[in-house]
């Protein structure tokens, strides 16, 4: 006798087979957080990605607006970590990333630099850590990432490789951003050592994208869809546990349809 499964029996099958999906995407997803955030043409968006004893964290203005003004360019990130012992490891380049009227070095740590506990250092900083290519008065020659200074003074000085936008044009502008300073076109990913703050969705929070050479010319917050109130994901490990479950409940349906 030929048995059939019946559409229930199918239907848990198909909703358990999709649940260890979504369990095996969010488990892969545990270790990093992107932020995003906006105001006007200004556009940025940060992403913590926790490699195991090693965080990384890529900054890149996602604006699609040409920069015409210094204000327009994506100089830091503040926000606050869980963890205040990282050791500054690297500064590099992101992929598709170029130099614009300076040096093409793939490693710009030179150029930027981090430091933690910088909260009430600066004008409306209540985050703990920043990194910038800027000094904004908190950040000084002692803060950088290993490399080369590409750009005399000392750095972290200026506008000198900032972030501009994707889309930038670098013939139109006023003359910082036409020539005067050198600019990364699209991203920078830097590398930290040393990393032992646990879950990066619950070590990294309070997110302030910095634009400009001063603290009060161009900042806003970064959100994230993990901390949107009343959206209440499953666990990867519960949604596995229901998966499993399901399927064991259809298993068990077709041994006595059997019998």
């Amino acid at each position: 006798m030929k048995l059939t499964r019946s559409p229930f029996v199918s239907h848990i099958i198909a909703t358990a087979a999709a649940l260890s999906v979504v369990a095996t995407a969010a488990s892969a997803e545990a270790g990093s957080i992107t932020f995003s955030g906006s105001l006007g043409s200004l556009a940025a968006e940060v992403k913590f990605e926790d490699l195991g004893g090693t965080l990384t964290v890529t900054l890149t203005n996602t604006s699609t607006a040409d920069v015409l003004v210094p204000i327009g360019v994506l100089t830091g990130v503040f926000f606050d970590s869980a963890d205040l012992s990282l050791t500054r490891s690297s500064a590099v380049l992101a992929a598709g990333s170029t130099v614009l009227f300076g040096i093409t070095d793939p490693v710009v740590g030179g150029e930027w630099a981090y430091l933690s506990n910088v909260a009430g250092l600066g004008s409306g900083v209540t985050q703990n850590s920043g990194i910038s290519s800027s000094g904004l008065g908190i950040f000084g020659p002692g803060n950088r990432f290993p490399g080369n200074d590409l750009q005399p003074p000392t750095s972290p000085n200026g506008l000198e490789y900032g972030i501009t936008s994707a889309t930038d044009n670098p013939l139109t502008g006023n003359t910082p951003v036409t020539g005067e300073e050198a600019l990364i076109k699209n991203s920078v990913v830097f590398t930290f050592g040393n990393w032992s703050g646990g879950d990066v969705s619950e070590a990294i929070s309070n997110i302030r994208f910095q634009y400009g050479t001063a603290l009060n010319e161009g900042d806003f917050p970064g959100i994230t869809e993990l901390l949107i109130p009343d959206v209440h994901a499953p666990e990867p490990a519960s949604m596995l546990l229901t998966g499993t479950g399901l399927l064991a409940l259809a298993r068990s349906i077709r041994r006595r349809k059997k019998a």
